[in-house]
C-alpha cells in the first residue's frame, strides 16, 4: 500500500463531488474561478483572525459569515445539475460565465445578511413591530437562503423548512392537538429574521464560531501530511494480520476521521489505499467497500474533532468542548470493535492472509519522516485541554499547520510547539504582546518559504489553495445551519416541539401496555418499554430524515423535536443528544441512501444497493450502543449518576454482546458456526448487551450451548490425527 498519486487525488475529489452534494462546485473560466478563490480565502482569513484576536459582536460575526457563505453559494453551485458540469462562456447575460440572476442573488443575499447587523442598534426597539423594510429584507433573505440550500445540500431541507413556515401560518387549520393561533408572514418574517431564535439562531453561530475552523484545520492539517502519516501508521500496526487491508481500513478511518469528522471525504480517502487491498487479498468487492464505508463513518462520532454536531451540543447543553470528547469516547471504541471484529472473523472463516512483508511501510522510517505533521493536533489538543475555547485552540492548531507545512526544519517545530506551550504555562496565549509577534514570525517564514526554491513556492501555494478548499467545503453546512435556523425558529414560535414529544410518548405508552401482557415485569417493565418504543421511533425517524439531510442538520432538527420527548421520559440530555447524533451518522450506510456506502461501492466496482446493506451490518455496534447508553448512561463516563461498577458492567456486557453478534453474522467463531448456532448466539447477544446484570446473565445462558459446541470443534481441529 502506498501514498496515491496526483491522478488518484484527483479521481477521489471527483468521487466526493459525485455522492456528496455539498461538494458539487461548478466549473469557473479562469477570471471568475480567480474571484470566487479571493472570496473564499476572504472568508478563511476572516475566521481565521476572529478566533485568534477575539470574536465581534455576535450578531454581526454570524451576519457577515453568512454573507460570505449565502453569496459564495450562488456563485460556486449551479441552479441546475445540468450546467454543472460545463463551463459557461461569458456574455452580456453571462459576465465571467455567470447568469446575472446569479450575480443579482449573491449580491441580495449578502445585502439582506448584513442588514440586521447595520440596525442593531435599533433591533431592540424594531423585534415585534417589524418595519416594511425589514418584512421585506427578511423575505428575500428566507427565499434566497432556501433556494442557496437547495444548491449545495438538495431539496429535503428546504422542502422541511418551507412545510414548517406552512404550519406557522395556518396554525388555526391544523388537526387536535396541532392546532394553534397562526402567525402572520410578517411575524413570521420578525421571528425568523430579527431575533436570535431563528436564522441568526444557535445553529448559525456554533458554525461561524467553531465548525468553519475545524473545517479548515482539516483540510490543511490533510495537506500537511497529517493524513498520510495516520495511513502509514494503520498500515504498520495491523497491516500483517489477517485479511490485513480491512483492519488498515479500521485504524486508518478511525485516526483519519478525528480530523476530517467527513463519511464521504474519509471514505474515498482512505479507501482509495485499503479497498483495491482489500479486493486483491480475497475479500469480494462488496465487502471491501463495505468495510471502508462502516468504518469511515466513524469519522463524525471520533474524538477530538468529530463532526459539526460535536460543537453544536457544547452550546445546547452548555458544556465544555472536552465533555463532549469525553462523552464519545467509548461508544467510539464501540463502533470500531463492532466493524473489527466482523472484518476479523470474515478473514479467519475465509482464510485471508495479510499484506506481504515487501508491502508494509517501515514503521521507523514512517515516524521518522512523519513525525512533524502530528505537531498541529498536538497543538489543538495542548490548548483546548487548557481550559481555552475550541476556536482558539483551532485558531494555534491552523497556525501549526501553516509552520509544518512551509518549514520541515525540527528546531523550528518544536521552537513552535515550546512556545505554544510556554505561552500556555505564562497566560499570554491570548495577549497580543505574544500572538502578533509570532504571527509575523510565521508569515516571514511562509514569505522566506515562498521567494527561495521552487518548492517552497509550491509549498505556500498549497497552503493558500487550502484555505480556498477549507471555505468551500465549509459553505454548505452555513447554508445548512441557517435554513435549519428556520425550523427551530417555528418550533419555539409555535410550540409544536412539545406536542409532538406528547403524541411519541403517548403512543409508546400505548404500545408498552399492550406488549406488557406478553413480557414478565421483571425483564422489562412498563415504562423500560415505553421509552424503548420512543427510543425505536425516534431513530427511524432520524435514519429517514438522514437519508436527505446534512448530519448536522438532521442533528438540529432532532434534538429540538424527539429530545423532549427523551426528556419526559427521564433521560439525561447529554444521553438524548448523543443518541440522536449516532442515528443521524447512521444514516451515511443505510440504505437506500447510504451516501457513504455507494462512493466506496464506486470505487470497488461493486453493488452500491449490497454494499449498503453490508455496511449496515458491518455498523451494527452503532446502531445497538445508543440504546446501550440510554439504559446505562455510565458508559458515556459524564453523567451525574455515573460510578465505575455501572460503566464495567455496561461496557463489558457491550463488548461481549457485539462480539458474539459479530459471530452470528461472520459465521465463525473458534470454527464455522452451523445455522443453529449463529440464530442462538444472535438471539443471546441482544440481552448480554442490555445494561442489566440479570439479562445479561440470560443471554450468557442462552450462549453456553454454542460456546461449547465451538469449543469441541476447536480441539477436533488441533487434536492430533491417529497414525
Amino acid at each position: 500500500m502506498s501514498t496515491p498519486d496526483t491522478s488518484a487525488l484527483i479521481e477521489n475529489r471527483s468521487l466526493e463531488e459525485k455522492f456528496d452534494p455539498e461538494m458539487r462546485f461548478r466549473p469557473l473560466l479562469p477570471g471568475t474561478a480567480w474571484l470566487v478563490a479571493g472570496l473564499l480565502i476572504a472568508l478563511s482569513l476572516f475566521h481565521y483572525y476572529t478566533a485568534g484576536f477575539g470574536l465581534l459582536r455576535e450578531a454581526t460575526h454570524r451576519g457577515i459569515h453568512m454573507a460570505f457563505v449565502l453569496g459564495l453559494i450562488f456563485l460556486v453551485f449551479t441552479a441546475f445539475k445540468a450546467d454543472q458540469d460545463r463551463v459557461a462562456p461569458s456574455s452580456l447575460w453571462r459576465p465571467g460565465g455567470i447568469s446575472l440572476i446569479d450575480w443579482a442573488c449573491a449580491v441580495a443575499v449578502a445585502v439582506a445578511s448584513l442588514y440586521v447587523p447595520w440596525i442593531f442598534t435599533e433591533l431592540a426597539f424594531r423585534v415585534g413591530n417589524p418595519t416594511p423594510t425589514d418584512v421585506a429584507m427578511g423575505t428575500i433573505l428566507i427565499v434566497l437562503l432556501l433556494e442557496a440550500t437547495r444548491r449545495s445540500v438538495g431539496w429535503p431541507l428546504p422542502v422541511i423548512s418551507i412545510g414548517v413556515m406552512l404550519y406557522a401560518y395556518f396554525g388555526p387549520s391544523m388537526p387536535g392537538i396541532l392546532q394553534h393561533p397562526g402567525a402572520s408572514w410578517p411575524n413570521i418574517v420578525n421571528h425568523l429574521y430579527l431575533t436570535s431564535q431563528g436564522i441568526y439562531g444557535i445553529a448559525l453561530g456554533v458554525v461561524a464560531t467553531y465548525v468553519f475552523h475545524y473545517v479548515l484545520f482539516g483540510v490543511l492539517a490533510t495537506r500537511v501530511g497529517l493524513g498520510k502519516l495516520f495511513i502509514d501508521l494503520a498500515t504498520c500496526l495491523a497491516g500483517r494480520y489477517a485479511g490485513g487491508p480491512a483492519k488498515v481500513s479500521i485504524f486508518g478511518s478511525a485516526l483519519f476521521g478525528m480530523i476530517s469528522g467527513s463519511s464521504i471525504a474519509n471514505t474515498v480517502t482512505v479507501g482509495s489505499l485499503t479497498i483495491p487491498a482489500m479486493i486483491r487479498v480475497g475479500y469480494k468487492r462488496h465487502f471491501a467497500a463495505a468495510v471502508e464505508s462502516a468504518a469511515s463513518t466513524g469519522g463524525q462520532i471520533t474524538p477530538p474533532i468529530m463532526g459539526a454536531a460535536a460543537f453544536l451540543m457544547v452550546e445546547f447543553l452548555n458544556v465544555s468542548y472536552q465533555t463532549v470528547i469525553l462523552a464519545a469516547l467509548v461508544p467510539a471504541c464501540m463502533h470500531f470493535f463492532g466493524v473489527f471484529m466482523q472484518v476479523h472473523l470474515e478473514a479467519k472463516r475465509a482464510g485471508l492472509r495479510g499484506l506481504p512483508s515487501e508491502e508494509l511501510p517501515n514503521a521507523a522510517k514512517v515516524i521518522r519522516e512523519g513525525w512533524q505533521t502530528i505537531m498541529p493536533l498536538a497543538v489543538l489538543l495542548m490548548v483546548l485541554f487548557s481550559g481555552f475555547t475550541p476556536y482558539l485552540a483551532a485558531f494555534w492548531g491552523i497556525t501549526a499547520c501553516i509552520v509544518v507545512g512551509v518549514s520541515r526544519i525540527p528546531v523550528v517545530t518544536l521552537g513552535f510547539l515550546a512556545a505554544v506551550a510556554g505561552a500556555i504555562a505564562a497566560g499570554l496565549l491570548t495577549q497580543t504582546i505574544f500572538v502578533l509577534p509570532l504571527l509575523l514570525l510565521v508569515m516571514g517564514l511562509m514569505i522566506y518559504t515562498y521567494v527561495t526554491s521552487e518548492a517552497g513556492k509550491a509549498k505556500v501555494l498549497e497552503l493558500i489553495d487550502a484555505f480556498v478548499v477549507g471555505a468551500k467545503y465549509a459553505i454548505s453546512v452555513g447554508a445548512a445551519a441557517a435554513t435549519v435556523g428556520i425550523i427551530v425558529g417555528i418550533v419555539t414560535l409555535t410550540g409544536v416541539g412539545f406536542k409532538i414529544s406528547f403524541i411519541v410518548t403517548s403512543f409508546a405508552a400505548q404500545m408498552a401496555q399492550t406488549m406488557s401482557e406478553f413480557l414478565p415485569v421483571w425483564l422489562m417493565d412498563v415504562n423500560s418499554m415505553t421509552l424503548f418504543f420512543t427510543l425505536l421511533m425516534t431513530a427511524i425517524v432520524c435514519i429517514l430524515l438522514g437519508c436527505g439531510v446534512p448530519t448536522t442538520a438532521n442533528y438540529i432538527i432532532m434534538v429540538t423535536v424527539a429530545a423532549p420527548a427523551l426528556g419526559l421520559l427521564g433521560v439525561t440530555p447529554i444521553v438524548a443528544h448523543f443518541f440522536v447524533f449516532y442515528y443521524g451518522v447512521l444514516a451515511d450506510i443505510t440504505p437506500p441512501v447510504a451516501l457513504a456506502a455507494y462512493a466506496g461501492a464506486s470505487m470497488a466496482g461493486a453493488d452500491p444497493f449490497k454494499t449498503g446493506n453490508t455496511a449496515f451490518r458491518l455498523g451494527l455496534g452503532k446502531a445497538l450502543v445508543p440504546f446501550v447508553f440510554v439504559y446505562g448512561p455510565a458508559m458515556l463516563l459524564v453523567t451525574p449518576d455515573f460510578t465505575w461498577t455501572s460503566f464495567f458492567l455496561v461496557t463489558a456486557g457491550a463488548i461481549v454482546g457485539i462480539l458474539f453478534l459479530s459471530m452470528a453474522f461472520a459465521g465463525y467463531a473458534l470454527a464455522e458456526m452451523r445455522a443453529w448456532e449463529r440464530w442462538l448466539i444472535g438471539i443471546a447477544s441482544l440481552p448480554i448487551i442490555a445494561p442489566d446484570l440479570k439479562t445479561t446473565l440470560i443471554g450468557l445462558a442462552i450462549a453456553s450451548p454454542v460456546v461449547v459446541s465451538q469449543l469441541l470443534k476447536m480441539r477436533a481441529q488441533v487434536a492430533p490425527r491417529p497414525a
